[in-house]
């Protein structure tokens, strides 16, 4: 399959295109970069270096359409709006990296990002890519859009608690954790190593904007309104996430109780794995070994004092959190086997 990248100088988009490079199903036809035309891929994504001679082109919509059966959109979110609806009214497949096709409500979008969506009737043709989650209407979608970092790690981890009715749904907070790849390739004043490193800095601790999918994935599964209070922190490591999901019993269970909930759900998935362990250190998830994967691990604990369900979720922001799930994203659309050019082990030690 031919397929193009929109915006690969990034590091969301180099890690779509170090994943696609040695993909045995994919050939990549087309890259653009309104930065950086006419350069070697290589020379911005150094680890790309001897394995593509291609170089950055300007976007043209009809050499991608003639060149592309599929294109992956990573752009700044607000930019991705009218890029993804002419890629779609030519009826190209699209998988999109920004937030701007993520929340099915026009509404949502003021509330969360501060605009007014300029294509609102789009929003329902966009499926949310958590295959997961949505993978039959995935294989059929004609555009998907693969969600936040955060929001993909804690709703992983939330997902079967609200769908068997155990948690409290007025009370759910998520307190993520966050390395400097998450803020992008852009510069500013607090990214400096100076400023960056030894950090355990909050950041946006109210109304972040990945609470509007948590809550959105949340509230569609359970048939009614849900609210999350989220509390994200920049901490000093380059890729990963932990999310520390805490939620309330609203009924008496023990371990095996929530260890089977996670277990029917998860089960067959191939990116998920279950991490509990009462011998060794590494007890829960831990975002340290998660990096260079797909994986999101899961694990919980019990506070029966407090009546309380702690839900740990870990991955590796630029794989699960964004490139990982938009080729895995790929592969369901494509009917590729859906751990095709994804399934390698973490890398330790990072």
């Amino acid at each position: 399959m031919k397929v193009g990248i929109v915006g690969a100088s990034g590091y969301v988009g180099g890690e779509v295109l170090r994943l696609l490079v040695s993909h045995p199903q994919v050939e990549i036809a087309m890259v653009t970069s309104r930065q950086y035309v006419g350069e070697y891929l290589h020379r911005i994504q150094p680890s790309l270096k001897g394995f593509t001679d291609l170089t950055f082109s300007e976007l043209d919509y009809e050499k991608m359409s003639d060149k592309c059966d599929l294109v992956f959109t990573a752009v700044p979110h607000g930019t991705a709006t009218e890029i993804v609806k002419t890629l779609y009214d030519r009826g190209m497949k699209i998988i999109d990296l920004s937030a701007d096709y993520r929340l099915h409500n026009p509404e949502d979008y003021q509330k969360w990002y501060g605009w007014e969506h300029p294509h609102p009737d789009y929003l329902s043709k966009s499926v949310f890519g958590i295959p997961e989650i949505h993978r039959e209407q995935i294989k059929n979608a004609q555009l998907v859009s693969c969600p936040g970092c955060m929001a993909v790690t804690s709703l992983l981890a939330l997902y079967p608690l609200i769908e068997n009715d155990v948690i409290d749904t007025e009370h759910i907070i998520v307190d993520s954790k966050i390395g400097s790849s998450g803020a992008g390739a852009g510069a500013g004043a607090g990214t400096h190593h100076a400023m960056r490193s030894g950090v355990i800095r909050p950041y946006k601790p109210t109304k972040h904007r990945h609470t509007g999918e948590i809550e959105q994935e949340l509230s569609e599964v359970a048939g009614k309104k849900i609210k999350v209070s989220m509390s994200p922190h920049a901490v000093d490591i380059v890729r990963g996430i932990l999310c520390t999901n805490h939620t309330f019993l609203t009924k008496k269970v023990d371990e095996k109780d929530v260890w089977k909930i996670y277990r029917e759900k998860y089960q067959n998935e191939k990116f998920i794995r279950l991490i509990r362990d009462k011998k060794g250190f590494y007890k829960f998830p831990d975002p340290k070994f998660v990096v260079g994967s797909n994986f999101c691990d899961i694990g919980f604990d019990l506070d029966p004092d407090n009546n309380r369900l702690v839900a740990l979720s870990a991955s590796d922001n630029l794989m699960k959190g964004a490139a990982g799930s938009a080729i895995q994203n790929m592969n369901v659309m494509s009917g590729f086997d859906e751990t095709e050019g994804i399934m390698y082990t973490p890398l330790t030690p990072v």
